[in-house]
């Protein structure tokens, strides 16, 4: 028999998920209200996190956050977004752009075509096992910024800041730079709020520690705090503030924002006497930022430093005193400017907060077996395909995705989260049979590409510790006297398999985390003896104990998933029909660890793939698709590939863009049109 893991309170099969309507955001302790908020002013935090995102500015040349999230949060471009698959470590391939399915060179200005996709092709499409006819490392992302060294930038200067060329070996046109591309497909931010890590990876942490994504695992992050009177930068964390976390990674990566060795000390310091939005149009109707609008239309008319004031409490930005200096004779950087950081995060994450795309067909009155009731025969039958399929074991609960906070899906009777568990949907080393097998929450290995390609939530921080609740908890268990990284506990008799189903007794040790939490499960509350973990971790595979962690990526939510493409991390799926084609031949590949219980051929018929589509369709918000409030915003000038021919000159090739109009609350217009799916825009 296969035994199937669900999620703590997650209905056996059969039930639809509930609706997202009415559920709450997992909110961050101590950020408002009570006698020390941080926050003082939520309506001008949202103000000041709308104008962060949406501008151009924040970017060492002209990226903004929204350049790879404007399109119902994710990014449709088409052209310069290639990267040569630079997370395959180790690979001749990593650095270098691979023949596209449709026979073109690729690489960089490569505009994409429809013929491209998908990435990894089979002489027998429901088969994958059959002869793999076209397959690449090369992954669909975003074009970031120029590969430039930083050198300077202030408010009275230009927004296109003082940075240094240096030879990019990789993208180029000729001897011209190209823009840079991440490495990895920008999921939508639209209801990330609900998530309890950030990243595919997992890397923004559920703690929030005022400067960098890694929460409680960077030792000299903080924040500067003023009391009596004394200014001292102390640990401070935020918890459940991933989006935060989030926020302040883009604006130093250099692929993504930023001239190498920009900190954000120099990006307050170039924006907080700025106007925020300065050169772009702000819609007069703007559903957050109309009344702070210039009268000009563009911009507004206060500063950065105006709406960090209102924002957050004074403790955060009222001190004095030298918080170091940037150099060159420069004055020291100011208290507000030390913590840019810390009001930069949480602004966009009060902002991202906003974002909350909950009245779709399937948010609608539901009937008496949870079904919507607006759902036409076909929506319906999707539905029970979805279900029939499994495919709610892991895009569960309301949001569609077990990656959510677990608060979000699980019964409000369960009052522990594990975000560690060992499951039985692991496929064992050899093929054959059910492997119990130690997996964080909300991360799974679906095999979009081998292994080797992206190691994903297998990898490391720049601490040298794994991205792994899971990992961490396995070295914990070899050695007691190391500890959890993060500061989530893993109680052993709450997991779905307990160690003690199914090793002897005599390798197991009473579970010292489990006192107040396995009441009636004590028998249930056993974690193997060190001995028996190092033991077992010398096996091939981790024998007993494996983890699968490797090539494991953030279950995305299925929320406006028609307009979210192009689809998985390495963004190798043009559409939803090919992502139905993925998994209804059980994956691309054969990985250890493959959740074989769960992605593994369906034998969908064509009637059955319909269905799951028409039912997939009922996921999009209306005012996703028109943009219309929370999800309107200012103009923004987006690259979008180069300007061909590539002409004499500067060491850089030209920007061309596209142009993204000022939208107000009323949403697009009919002349504009509604925003489409990815596959739209691309070429024939």
């Amino acid at each position: 028999m296969v035994l199937l893991a669900l999620p703590q309170g997650v209905f056996a099969h059969g039930t639809p998920p509930n609706p997202l309507r009415d559920v709450p955001i997992p909110p961050t302790p101590k950020l408002f209200g009570g006698s020390s908020p941080v926050i003082a002013d939520k309506e001008a935090a949202i103000q000041l996190g709308k104008a962060l995102f949406w501008d151009a500015n924040v970017g060492s040349d002209g990226i903004a956050c929204a350049s790879c999230h404007f399109h119902a949060g994710a990014d449709r471009r088409t052209r310069n977004q290639l990267d040569p698959g630079t997370l395959h470590v180790g690979a001749a391939t990593a650095g270098t752009f691979e023949i596209t399915a449709s026979g073109a060179r690729g690489g960089p200005d490569y505009e994409l075509r429809r013929s491209d996709f998908p990435f990894r092709q089979f002489a027998d499409p429901i088969d994958k096992f059959s002869t793999v006819i076209f397959d690449t490392d090369d992954v669909v992302s975003s074009s970031g910024a120029f590969l430039r060294q930083f050198a300077g930038a202030d408010a009275t200067a230009e927004a296109i800041e003082q940075c240094d060329p240096v030879t990019d070996n990789i993208f180029h046109v000729g001897t011209k730079n190209t823009r840079q591309v991440t490495v990895r497909n920008a999921p939508s931010v639209i209801n990330a709020a609900y998530n309890f890590r950030q990243f595919w990876d997992g890397r923004a942490n559920n703690l929030f520690n005022g400067e960098s994504a890694f929460g409680a695992r960077d030792p000299s992050a903080g924040v500067w705090i003023t009391r009596s009177g004394q200014t001292t930068k102390r640990r401070y964390f935020l918890k459940n503030a991933s989006l935060a976390s989030q926020a302040v990674a883009p604006p130093l990566d250099t692929r993504e924002m930023s001239c190498v060795s920009r900190t954000f000390h120099a990006l307050g310091r170039k924006l907080i006497g700025r106007k925020p939005l300065e050169d772009q149009a702000v819609h007069p109707e703007d559903s957050v930022l109309a009344g702070l609008r210039e009268d000009s239309g563009r911009g507004l008319r206060t500063t950065y430093g105006e709406l960090i004031q209102r924002a957050f409490a004074d403790r955060f930005w009222s001190g004095t005193g030298n918080f170091g200096s940037p150099g060159s004779g420069a004055a020291p950087y100011t208290h507000m400017e030390a913590n840019f950081a810390f009001f930069f995060g949480l602004a966009i994450q009060v902002y991202e907060e906003t974002l909350i795309s909950d009245q779709t067909p399937f948010d609608g009155e539901r009937d008496a077996a949870n079904f919507p009731v607006a759902f036409n025969d076909q929506q319906k039958r999707g539905l029970q395909v979805f279900l029939d399929a499994h495919c709610f074991i892991c895009h569960t609960g309301p949001t569609l995705s077990s990656a959510a906070h677990p608060s979000v899906y699980t019964a409000k009777s369960v009052k522990f989260y594990n975000m560690v568990n060992r499951s039985g949907i692991g496929e064992d080393s050899d093929g054959v049979g059910v492997a119990r097998t130690l997996l964080d929450t909300g991360f799974n290995v679906t095999s979009v590409a081998p292994t080797e390609y992206d190691v994903g939530l297998g990898g490391t921080d720049p601490f040298g510790n794994p991205l792994s609740f899971a990992s961490q908890y396995l070295n914990t268990l070899a050695d007691p006297s190391q500890r959890m990284r993060d500061p989530i506990k893993v109680v052993a008799c709450k997991m779905d398999m307990p160690f003690a189903s199914d090793m002897p007794a005599s390798d197991l040790i009473t579970d010292p985390k489990g006192d107040g939490y396995c009441n009636g499960y004590e028998r249930m509350s056993k974690v193997p003896s060190p001995a028996t973990v190092q033991r077992e971790l010398a096996k091939p595979n981790g024998g007993m104990l494996p983890v699968g962690v490797k090539a494991a990526f953030k279950v995305p939510s299925l929320r406006n998933v028609e307009l979210t493409g192009p689809y998985m991390h390495d963004g190798g799926m043009k559409s939803l029909e090919e992502v139905l084609a993925f998994y209804n031949r059980g994956g691309n590949a054969d990985n250890p660890h493959h959740v074989g219980t769960l992605v593994f051929p369906l034998g969908l018929s064509e009637q059955d793939k319909s269905d799951l589509l028409a039912f997939l369709k009922t996921l999009t918000d209306e005012r996703v698709r028109w943009e219309r409030a929370p999800f309107d915003h200012p103009e923004l000038l987006i690259p979008h590939g180069h300007q061909q021919p590539v002409s004499p000159g500067p060491s850089y090739a030209a920007d061309a863009f596209l142009h993204l109009p000022a939208i107000g609350k009323n949403g697009r217009s009919a002349q504009l049109g509604p925003i489409k799916p990815f596959v739209d825009y691309l070429k024939n």
